[in-house]
């Protein structure tokens, strides 16, 4: 698969910043000191967010129709262009703003996560630390078992009810059964209440595929946007309605009651487009063609989906037919580290925080226990996918309000440690 489940616009860095002179009104400091109007406290600190290339508005080549024209045109697509782009920013950012001696603490949710990490590796002398939440920076070649992803989504949905997990499970034999029927495509179609008629059984399952994966990543214990609009517990919810379906019910009309609380939660959607994108992952399904190159895999007896294999052959065609590109599998362990990782980052490694929830597929290839004082796990058994990084509100768990306290209690001491060495440094 083309990885639908994650997020590339978490954060990561801007295109084309241009450095300025600071104004008049700029303050002149020391080497190695923050003026006072940056406070170094985690409570109140500068915030500022940016888009990675090729994403939202930052696009190159004036539009995204010219960015995403060809192999050429997105060959500045990558991770390490990315953290080069963030790293020039930050660089100009506290230059203009006269703040050179003020740290910068990293923030990522699941991809950003990832490239928060991978930049405190890459450019220590840019950021102090980061809070990596959610990052899969362990999902790659030889790692962790290719099943780790799809077993955690179908032990969400066990976890909930066995009987959903069950017609789920059933469901992909029905949908075979049906669409080789004379009618079949065309019965599907109506069954799922499509605005095209189907022209391939693999279209819809797809469809399916990635609601079931969404859902487990944002299984939040309240309301949620983030996504698609959603009620708190979503899992739960598709799992009544699967198993609370009409007597007489088909299986695939149960699915099709269940998947409607992702894709039509608000019932404001007459028909479903399966070639729609609303999540925008057109840039990712490039970078998993050339570097984001994550093996899944299904076993059938630990999971509600079909069986089968990695197959990088497969893959390698289908990158090539799309991109006429070769995959680089291993190309993100050379060039960020994830074999050993315990070793690299016990020894190369200080101030990253991996946060992960327990319920989140991705936790599967996270860092889940602490290497050292300064590289810490942070674990929820509740938690989904970067929920720690979402705004707080009143129906925060208890469990959610101390996780945030602990990485705010983490980050100051970091602050506090570099704010310490600088004195000493520049006071001899």
């Amino acid at each position: 698969m083309s990885l639908p489940p994650i997020n590339p616009r978490a954060s990561s860095a801007n295109t084309h910043t241009q450095s300025k002179k600071p104004t008049s009104n700029s303050i002149v400091t020391k080497p190695g000191t923050c003026p006072n109007r940056w406070t170094t406290s985690a409570s109140r600190i500068f915030r500022g967010s940016n888009s990675h290339r090729y994403y939202g508005e930052s696009m190159p080549y004036g539009s995204k129709e010219e960015a995403y024209k060809n192999a050429t045109t997105l060959s500045h697509l990558t991770a390490e262009q990315a953290l080069a782009d963030f790293a020039v920013l930050v660089t100009d950012l506290k230059r203009n703003l006269s703040a050179e001696g003020c740290p910068v603490v990293l923030f990522g949710g699941s991809y950003g996560g990832m490239l928060a990490a991978w930049m405190r590796l890459k450019y220590p002398h840019i950021a102090i630390g980061a809070l990596a939440s959610s990052a899969p920076i362990l999902q790659f070649e030889d790692i962790v078992p290719p099943e780790t992803f799809y077993n955690i989504v179908s032990n969400s949905f066990k976890r909930e009810s066995s009987s959903c997990f069950d017609t789920i499970k059933k469901s992909w034999n029905a949908l075979a059964s049906e669409s080789q029927k004379e009618d079949g495509l065309q019965q599907l179609s109506k069954t799922f209440r499509l605005c095209r008629e189907l022209k391939s059984v693999q279209d819809l399952t797809d469809w399916l595929d990635s609601a079931y994966s969404y859902l487990a990543m944002v299984n939040y214990p309240y309301p949620s946007n983030f996504l698609m609009p959603l009620p708190g517990h979503p899992i739960r919810e598709v799992c009544k309605n699967i198993d609370g379906s009409p007597g007489g019910s088909s299986i695939l009309e149960r699915i099709f009651n269940g998947v409607s609380i992702y894709y039509n939660y608000t019932g404001d959607v007459d028909c479903f487009q399966l070639d729609d994108d609303p999540h925008g992952m057109d840039g990712w399904d490039w970078q998993a063609c050339t570097e984001m190159v994550m093996p899944f895999a299904s076993d059938r007896n630990t999971s509600m989906y079909p069986e089968f294999d990695w197959d990088y052959s497969a893959r390698q065609g289908e990158c090539r037919r799309d991109f006429q590109v070769t995959p680089r599998p291993r190309w993100i362990t050379t060039e960020f580290g994830g074999h050993d990782i315990e070793h690299v980052l016990k020894f190369f490694g200080s101030n990253i925080i991996f946060s992960n929830g327990l319920l989140d597929p991705w936790s599967g290839g996270s860092v889940l226990k602490n290497i050292s004082e300064t590289i810490v796990a942070l674990v929820t058994e509740e938690g989904a996918h970067h929920i720690d990084l979402r705004a707080s509100t009143t129906e925060d768990p208890d469990w959610l309000v101390e996780q945030r306290a602990t990485e705010i209690k983490l980050i100051e001491g970091w602050l506090d440690n570099y704010r310490k060495k600088m004195k000493a440094t520049f006071s001899v």
